[in-house]
């Protein structure tokens, strides 16, 4: 494969855009070499700039789940562009859509739109804290929850990339009221209560998708929520990755946990950008207009926005891929862990229903700590030989890998002869 009009792109773009992309992870900084630049998609396929075809496994970090241009997404956004494309005004599409995400989590009585995850997730804190009257909370190390000024430390893959451990322009006043606990450990959760009494609430990622994939263990999640229950703290869960990803609804409902409050983005808008936070009645009386929890958007609930949700989550609740996804999320981390015996590297799959994350390490990975055992010098050969093989993979050992309904058998045995490719590359590093 050539990619020189990515790299004569990727120079033009240093003028004027900071490090050439507009998300750092984008820029390629922890595999090596220019960032690609793409040029359009379809289906289970997206085509860079030099015309090379990928099979994509990165599908915008989620939300294209019925794969690139669905025709169903395409016609509704395209009849929806015709009426307009911002009022500044309420819509009827910002009632149906609301009504499907409500009714897919048990739970939620009402939802408010925004316009990106990062966004959600601000309102979503300050509603915890406006609703129990308290100021701090708890996050994870190595869960990133969009870069608001608060959350931003501990934060998980675009960190982690760039070896930073927070960020610059962030006041220690912005995060003293933010404490940091492992994730799957409950006892560092509960020696933040230990210390303190004004805890408003404890937030997550029910499947970690920004330190690679980490999966609850041992019923982590529903005893965290029984102990938060007694502090009078609430458990906020941000599936922007993992909403609508494992099941209609959220991944939390599988883990047997209900989130106090809900975080989402990517696929409750088709791709097109779109958050919203919801939760039970008497926690959302408290937002304006109905209380005095101020959170405001001109392009909230963005038509076009709203159109696409519409058409993506009908579509998806009809087609119902999630059994075809835990088949060929099986196949594909077979396929990871017997190509890396074959060769001899050391290799962890994780994986819950069409997320994965092949780390590699020989240590059982369930927090960040242990996901920053994985050798990232081996995942950038395997990167690179993947994507000269015709798969496309989020450029950083600590994002996930997503499947979409559009993947093929065809799609399948590519991505089999990259990876033994791949780690054949990988095992001649030893």
């Amino acid at each position: 494969m050539k990619f020189k009009k990515s790299e004569k792109l990727y120079n033009k773009g240093l003028k004027h855009l900071v490090g050439a992309v507009n998300s750092p992870v984008r820029a390629f900084s922890s595999v090596g070499g220019n960032p690609l630049f793409i040029k359009k998609a379809k289906g289970s396929k997206i085509i860079d700039v030099d015309g090379n075809e990928y099979v994509d496994l990165v599908v915008s970090y989620g939300p294209m789940i019925l794969g690139h241009r669905h025709k169903k997404v395409e016609k509704a956004a395209k009849k929806a562009l015709k009426n307009g494309y911002s009022f500044g005004a309420s819509t009827e599409a910002e009632i149906k859509l609301a009504k499907i995400v409500c009714d897919a989590f048990p739970g939620m009585d009402k939802v408010r739109f925004v316009n990106s995850g990062t966004e959600a997730v601000l309102s979503a804190v300050r509603l915890a804290r406006a609703f129990t009257g308290k100021d701090k909370i708890i996050k994870f190390s190595g869960c990133y929850h969009g870069h608001q000024d608060s959350l931003l430390v501990a934060a998980g893959s675009g960190l982690a990339t760039l070896s930073m451990p927070g960020s610059k322009g962030v006041p220690e006043g912005a995060v003293k009221n933010t404490l940091i606990a492992e994730y799957n450990n409950l006892e560092s959760v509960k020696a933040h209560f230990d210390k303190y009494d004004d805890i408003a609430g404890v937030i997550l990622e029910p499947i970690c998708g920004n330190m690679g994939v980490a999966i609850p263990q041992n019923g982590f999640l529903v005893a965290l929520k029984k102990y938060l229950e007694t502090k009078g703290a609430l458990l906020i869960a941000d599936e922007v990755m993992t909403g609508f990803r494992s099941k209609f609804g959220g991944a939390q409902e599988l883990l047997g946990v209900t989130a106090d409050i809900t975080c989402l983005g990517k696929v409750i808008g088709g791709g097109f950008p779109v958050g919203a936070y919801g939760a039970r009645e008497e926690i959302m009386q408290e937002v304006a207009p109905l209380g005095g929890m101020y959170q405001a958007g001109t392009l909230s609930g963005n038509p076009i926005a709203m159109a696409g949700g519409i058409s993506t989550l009908t579509e998806l609740k009809r087609q119902n891929p999630y059994d075809k996804f835990e088949e060929i999320g099986s196949i594909l981390e077979v396929i990871l862990l017997e190509t890396a015996k074959k060769y001899n590297v050391d290799l962890v799959v994780n994986r819950f229903g069409s997320m994965m994350n092949p780390f590699f390490t020989n240590v059982k990975v369930t927090n960040f700590e242990q996901a920053q055992t994985s050798d990232t010098k081996k995942f950038a050969v395997f990167f690179w030989e993947m994507i000269k093989n015709g798969v496309f993979l989020p450029p950083s050992q600590f994002e996930a890998w997503f499947l979409n309904s559009a993947i093929s058998d065809k799609d399948i045995k590519i991505i089999a002869e990259a990876t033994d490719k791949a780690m054949k590359k990988v095992s001649e590093m030893e």
